[in-house]
């Protein structure tokens, strides 16, 4: 069995609607200059509030994809 080994880099996904589109927003960044994404977790979520309302949701990931080679 080959072995496979992970880069981790850490993303801050932003959104105004949802934290799930913060995450494919950081996701879809990174696929259009990484190759071989493999996995994210994420590692906090927090958010940005003007006049006692949510504006922004942020979701901060770590990505991992796979090294060639």
């Amino acid at each position: 069995m080959a072995e496979v080994t992970y880069k981790i880099i850490e993303l801050v996904g932003v959104s105004p609607t949802s934290e799930e589109e913060a995450i494919q927003n950081a996701v879809a960044r990174a696929s259009q200059t990484l190759d071989n994404l493999d996995w994210f977790e994420v590692v906090e979520m927090r958010g940005l509030i003007e006049h006692g309302l949510v504006k922004q949701f942020q979701v901060k990931l770590k990505v991992g994809f796979r090294l060639l080679g």
